[in-house]
């Protein structure tokens, strides 16, 4: 997934850094898809918004127990297991979208773009 990230993020003209963003963001989800849904998928997409700007949109979707409480789960530090709590507020803050669709015990679907500067 990272390295299908990082060559999405090339082809779009992203500079180095934020290769580097949205291969983070990328990583991070796929833990918890992982971790906290117990497996699901991932898609990396090449877009373009309406101004011509190039990006990379990443959906991360799980069929897992889903997010009770999302506020909690997005304030930086909050962990419902062993890890740093990092995972979706980090991916959040590293990239300019990010949506969350989540039902308890149906799953949840993760999207986050990062645009070219």
């Amino acid at each position: 997934m990272r390295q299908a990230v990082r060559a999405a993020a090339a082809a779009a003209g992203m500079s180095l850094v934020d290769q580097t963003k949205i291969v983070t963001a990328a990583s991070e989800l796929a833990r918890n898809t992982l971790v906290h849904g117990g497996g699901g998928t991932g898609r990396v997409e090449s877009v373009v918004n309406a101004r011509g700007r190039a990006g990379v949109r990443l959906v991360f979707s799980d069929t897992g127990p889903g997010i009770a409480d999302v506020e909690q789960a997005l304030v930086e530090g909050w962990t419902s297991g062993s890890g740093m709590g990092l995972g979706l507020p980090g991916a959040r803050r590293l990239a300019d979208e990010f949506a969350l669709e989540t039902e308890v015990g149906r799953g949840t679907t993760v999207t986050v773009t990062k645009w070219t500067r």
